[in-house]
């Protein structure tokens, strides 16, 4: 991905409020650096703007790749993963066990979160760490 103007790299993560824009981890607390990702990707015509670029954690953006559809889990069906500019995080997403696990509300809360792997081990163990430090889950 070519690097991002400095003003631009600053409005998404500022967007964000300094979290992955689909597991929600805050970036000051990961050992991992976060990216700027296109929603949309560059090889399927997406642009470099703001509308098309997201702020995720590594894990996030490896898993996402460029994936812009996944398969539903309760039903099979074919459906569009979660899109930060058009889409609510807590109309798809909602936090079980205390906050400690995502999981699905939508076809496309569920396609995105079996994609992305945003349950994934070190995500989950991530997750324990900020509920301790009462730094999760999000509000916003």
């Amino acid at each position: 991905m070519p690097r991002q103007p400095v003003s631009i790299k600053k409005a998404v993560i500022e967007r964000a409020n300094g979290r992955c824009e689909y597991c929600k981890s805050p970036a000051d607390f990961s050992p991992q650096p976060f990216s700027i990702e296109h929603i949309h990707p560059v090889c399927a015509g997406g642009q470099s703007n703001l509308a098309n670029l997201a702020y995720s954690c590594q894990g996030c953006n490896n898993h996402k790749y460029v994936k812009t559809e996944g398969f539903d889990s309760l039903h099979d069906v074919k459906t569009p993963l979660f899109h930060p500019r058009q889409d609510d995080w807590f109309t798809h997403f909602g936090w079980v066990n205390g906050g400690l696990e995502m999981v699905g509300l939508t076809a496309t809360g569920r396609a995105t979160i079996k994609e992305l792997h945003l349950n994934r081990k070190n995500l989950l163990n991530f997750r324990s760490l900020l509920l301790l430090a009462d730094l999760h889950p999000p509000v916003d």
